[in-house]
C-alpha cells in the first residue's frame, strides 16, 4: 500500500470511499463526500494534504487537512478521514494520519484540530483543544474537539476560536 497525494483523476472514487466510509456513522450528516468537494475549491484547501490510500491499484482510503485561523494563526483541520469499510481496521487510517502530519510539518504547520472520536485521535497525541485555549466555534463535548502541536511549543502562543472555511458549513 502507498500513500500519495491526491490526482485529479482520483475525485470520482475518493467521493465513494468517503461515502461509504460514513454511510452506517450515527454522529455523521452523511455529507463528508460533498464536504470534501466544497474544500478542494476553497483558499484553505492545500494539494499536498489531500492524500489517498492506495492499495493494488485501488484507492482504499482519503484524508484532508485543510488551513484553519486562530486569530492570526494558520493552523490545519483534520476532516474528514476515510478508509473503505471493507477495509477499515487495518491500519490504514493510521498511517494516511501519520503521513499527513509528517507532511504537513515539512510544510512548516504549527499545530492542527480535529472533531473526532476521543477514544481514536489520542493515540496520535490529539489532546483536548481547550488545553492550548483553543476553541471550536459551536457546541461540541470538550473531548472531542482535540488539537495536537505539530512543531515544538507550536500551540504555546496560540488561543481563540477556530474560524474554519465557509464550506463546512454549506450544504
Amino acid at each position: 500500500m502507498i500513500i500519495r497525494q491526491e490526482k485529479a483523476s482520483d475525485k470520482n472514487k475518493v467521493y465513494e470511499v468517503v461515502k461509504s466510509a460514513f454511510a452506517n456513522e450515527e454522529s455523521s450528516d452523511h455529507d463528508e463526500q460533498n464536504l470534501v468537494n466544497r474544500l478542494r475549491n476553497s483558499t484553505s484547501f492545500v494539494p499536498e494534504l489531500s492524500l489517498v490510500a492506495e492499495d493494488d491499484g485501488n484507492i482504499v482510503g482519503h484524508i484532508l487537512f485543510t488551513e484553519i485561523k486562530v486569530k492570526n494563526n494558520v493552523l490545519l483541520a483534520l476532516a474528514p478521514v476515510s478508509v473503505s469499510p471493507n477495509v477499515q481496521g487495518k491500519k490504514i487510517g493510521s498511517k494516511l494520519i501519520e503521513e499527513g502530519h509528517k507532511i504537513a510539518k515539512s510544510k512548516g504547520y504549527k499545530g492542527c484540530v480535529v472533531l473526532g472520536h476521543d477514544k481514536y485521535y489520542p493515540k496520535f497525541g490529539y489532546q483536548v483543544a481547550s488545553k492550548f485555549n483553543i476553541k471550536a466555534p459551536f457546541e461540541v463535548p470538550d473531548e472531542n474537539f482535540m488539537a495536537i502541536e505539530l512543531l515544538d511549543n507550536g500551540l504555546k502562543e496560540v488561543s481563540g476560536v477556530v474560524e474554519y472555511a465557509k464550506e463546512f458549513f454549506e450544504q
